[in-house]
Parts: C-alpha cells; structure tokens; sequence
C-alpha cells in the first residue's frame, strides 16, 4: 500500500488573491479565446465554457449558448433525427459525444454523413466529437482514442474523464487535442461516495494541464464548479476550457418537464386557514445514474455494476441566459481584481492561496 500525503486542493480550499489592476471597467475584460488543436491541425474562438452532456445537452441550450460563443456537449441519447432537425446556429455550438461503443462511433459517422448531406455541416470534420466515459484508465480507452484519430486525422477530439498526468499524456498521445479532467466531482455524481476514487479539482487541473501544454494539448477541467468564482479559480489553474452542468440545471432549456411541488406553509389567510405554496422543479440528474440507465438503455442497468449518480429536483430557474449572464459577470469581475485582460490570462495574472476549508458558498 502506498500512501501520497502531499495536500491536494480542490475549488473551497483556495481563493484568489487581489493584485493591482490596470482594467477600468469590467467591460475591458475579453472573455472569449482563440485555440489551435494538437492533432486537427485546426483553428477555432469560443467562449471556453462547456454545457456538460447531461440533461442539460440539449439542442434547445445549444441555440442559448451559440449566442455567447459557447459550447455544449449534446448527450448522447439524441437520436439521427433530433440532429437533423436542430437548427444551423444550434449545430455550430454543438458537441457530438459517444461512450466507448464501436456502435456509437458508427451511429455518430452515420448522422455526420446525414448532416453534410442536408448541408447542415459544410465539411465531416466540422463535428466535434467527446469520447466520454466515467473511467478513462482502461487501455481499452486509449486503444479506441487512438482508433477515431487514425480514422479522422483532422476532426477536434476531446476524450475523458481522467485526473493524472500520465493518463493526459497517454490520451493526448493516442490522439485527442483535448482531455476532460475530472472523477467523481461533479454535483450528480457519487463515484467518490460507491468507489471511493477521485483527486481534487485544483491539483488535479495545475499537474494535468502542465501535462498537457508540455504536448501542446489542453485540457477541459469538467465537475466541481458550482458557482462564477470557481470557474475563475478553474481558469487561474490553468484549465483551458471548463465543462459545468449542475449551475445549467433547472432551466428551461434543460431536458425535462417541470414538476410543481405544494407545501405547506406556516402562515393563515383571512379565514385562518393554512396558505399552500406551490413551487416548481426540473429533474436532473447524472448520465451514470439509476434512473439514466433505465430511462435511456434497453434492460437498464447491468447487473455487474453500481449508480454513480444520483437525481434531484431542481428548483426551476427560467431561461438558461440568467445563469450565463451571472456567470460571464463574475468571470468578468475576477478579471479587474486581478489585472487580467482576457481569460486567457488567468492563469499567468491569477494566483491562488491556501485557506482554511470554506464552505462551498462564502
């Protein structure tokens, strides 16, 4: 048995230390960032955000956050005629995201094709593709990168979840520009509760992106953040692009029919009675949970295997825009306290200190 007692960090454990600033006004803050891809070879500006491929990847979030030049990794039970049917605008802010599945790889080749023949798409390689699993440390996984790469020498590949240097590399070197990182942090995910695996989002986002940049590679930094503030923490420690879908949850753009929930209240109206309040909710919950598997695979779960996700109630939010707006303020704000001029930045101008564990909101 080995025992690592290097403190690890994770989003509550730092905060970000004000410096001297020379932005006037909030306004002078450029959030959006050009990238160029290891192995695509191409080039491309967003807003290095990422609506996670939950609930919350819908087609519906796509057309939101293509106004703000976001993306969103599109959940993968969408069927060939959802993509058809989703507008141009939406697909430019789109993801294609499949498991470790040779027949979901086909499934996303054939609705590619369909796609450039309805000339939804101007050119196969125009469709990113997240190769997503909960474990990225089989060799299986890096075997079957290694596969799409050599099939699709110019398509922008991102691949995951992993939390370790080594594993970035070994992933970057089979063949994706981008790795997500993360186990077991994200806000409907139990990994760390049934297996009892995971590594704090901070360090795990500073020893993978060095790891990464040494390859000319990123990385996407994807659970844990619940709020503006971490996402700036994310960017200071050095996260290219940030994947977050519990804060995206709850919204009208989220998948699912709202829920009203009455409560009884402590309070009486004019004839003394007890006033019911009625309130709304949108059920989210995490692709590797109970309910996902029977809702979405024929046979539900296997038998081999345990939930890591859970399901909640939401309180309903209205329109996704909110949140968007409320989050880009604060990655705003974090800018002027910190001298940085582009989120790009962040990480060069940013620095992060130890404190005592906070609670997740200050």
């Amino acid at each position: 048995m080995l025992l690592e007692s290097e403190q690890k960090l994770d989003f509550n454990d730092v905060l970000i230390r004000p410096k001297r600033s020379t932005l006037e006004s909030r306004k002078q803050m450029v959030l959006e960032r050009k990238f160029k891809t290891k192995w695509a070879q191409r080039e491309f500006s967003c807003v290095p955000i990422i609506c996670a491929n939950m609930a919350t990847g819908t087609f519906r979030m796509a057309e939101v956050f293509g106004e703000y030049k976001m993306l969103v990794a599109i959940h993968k039970f969408h069927t060939k005629e959802d993509w058809l049917n989703a507008s141009k605008d939406a697909l430019s802010a789109s993801i294609f995201t499949i498991g470790m599945s040779d027949a979901e790889y086909q499934n996303f080749k054939e609705i590619r094709n369909a796609l450039l023949a309805a000339k939804k798409i101007n050119h196969l390689d125009d469709l990113f593709l997240c190769v997503d699993i909960a474990n990225g440390y089989t060799q299986r996984f890096a075997s079957f990168i290694r596969k799409i790469r050599e099939e699709n020498p110019n398509m922008v590949m991102l691949a995951g979840n992993v939390a370790t240097p080594e594993m970035v590399q070994e992933l970057i070197i089979a063949g994706a520009d981008y790795v997500k990182i993360g186990i077991g942090p994200g806000s409907q995910c139990t990994t760390r509760l049934k297996a009892g695996v995971g590594y704090p989002q901070i360090s795990a986002s500073l020893e993978c992106a060095d790891a990464a940049h040494g390859l000319n590679a990123g990385i996407i930094l994807d659970g844990g953040v619940r709020s503006p503030g971490d996402a700036a923490k994310a960017f200071i420690a050095n996260a290219d692009m940030i994947m977050i879908g519990g804060m995206f949850s709850g919204t009208d753009e989220q998948e699912g029919e709202l829920i009203t929930r009455r409560f009884l209240t402590n309070e009486l109206d004019e004839n003394n009675q007890p006033i019911i309040e009625e309130k709304q909710y949108k059920l989210f919950f995490g692709m590797s949970s109970e309910y996902a598997q029977k809702k979405f695979m024929s046979g539900g779960m296997k038998n081999y295997r345990t939930s890591e996700g859970r399901k909640e109630e939401i309180l309903y939010k209205g329109s996704v825009r909110e949140v968007i707006d409320d989050l880009l303020g604060g990655l705003r704000s974090a800018g002027t306290y910190i001298g940085a001029g582009s989120i790009k930045t962040f990480g060069r101008c940013g620095t992060l200190i130890r404190v005592s564990r906070q609670h997740d909101r200050f």
